[in-house]
């Protein structure tokens, strides 16, 4: 991959075009998605490539570091390229210690949205996904209460474009009911599948599915069906990964992150690997 090369890119409304690889900017941050980077000029480094290497997405938050990422992300490219959209997150805040916690009432959303806008330079976010609580038992409605603050916001011209962040497909249906939705950030990648129908639904609805995690998180994907189709079409098992999940649907969009300029253009090049038939069949049933 070399600066200027074409990479496949997703409409997904008439001011917004995304190239189907992107960058996720948390790992910008240091240990645990805190505080300031080991090597800031590394990280500027990364962002700079990253647009030179003509990603148009980006995906931030004011929750990583707090504030940092946002922060890096503006001394790099302020003045954005009119093509870059950064998608951010809302729905989250941190403490002293680094900890997470939900936030979702009104007030709060509206002041990331503020907080977001204010480090990253910008007087309109792109597009805002609403981040849902992790444990069990968060209601279709509960969510729709509190996208319709983020529709108030966008009615405003706070925001151009909504998003959601781990939900389930009746909590996007009532999300749709108050406001359109152009992307769902969910977790998904070559062993866990749990998403397959609503990977589906969201092509059919022209909705960008940002799969977090793509290469396994925390605990990397290791397979020796993995291994062996890398081998065979001369890549890595990582860009393997990423190549299926792009062949897996037309509106799947990656965000995989890195702090290293290498390791970025490595997850780019992916985006040029062409997996063939028996090569998708056997990586198929990494699931089961």
């Amino acid at each position: 991959m070399t600066a200027g090369s074409p990479l496949q890119t997703l409409t997904l409304a008439q001011d917004l075009t995304l190239t189907r690889m992107g960058y996720g900017a948390m790992q910008l941050a240091g240990p645990r998605v805190f505080g300031p980077p080991k090597d800031r000029d590394q990280a500027v480094a990364v962002l700079r490539e990253a647009v030179a290497l003509g990603l148009t997405h980006i995906d931030t938050s004011d929750f990583y570091g707090p504030a940092v990422v946002n922060e890096l992300i503006r001394e790099a490219l302020h003045p954005y390229p009119d093509d870059l959209h950064i998608v951010t997150k809302v729905g989250g805040r941190r403490d002293e210690q680094g900890g997470w916690f939900p936030s979702h009432d009104p007030a709060a959303l509206r002041s990331q949205v503020h907080d977001n806008l204010r480090h990253l330079g910008l007087d309109t976010l792109d597009v805002v996904n609403l981040r849902t609580p992790t444990q069990e038992g968060i209601s279709d409605a509960s969510v729709a209460e509190w996208f319709g603050t983020l529709a108030e916001l966008r009615d405003e011209g706070l925001i151009r474009h909504l998003g959601l962040s781990g939900v389930t497909a009746g909590q996007l249906t009532a999300a749709q009911a108050v406001a359109p939705v152009v992307t769902v950030q969910n977790l998904y990648n070559l062993t866990d599948r749990t998403d397959d129908a609503l990977v589906d639904r969201c092509a059919a609805e022209n909705i960008a599915y940002a799969a977090f995690f793509p290469l396994g998180g925390f605990t990397p994907l290791q397979s020796r069906t993995l291994t062996d189709v890398a081998e065979r079409v001369g890549a890595s098992g990582q860009q393997v990964a990423l190549a299926w999940l792009l062949q897996r649907s037309p509106t799947m969009v990656l965000i995989p992150g890195t702090s290293s300029p290498d390791h970025l253009r490595e997850n780019v090049a992916a985006a040029e690997l062409a997996l063939p038939a028996d090569a998708i069949t056997a990586l198929d049933a990494m699931a089961a």
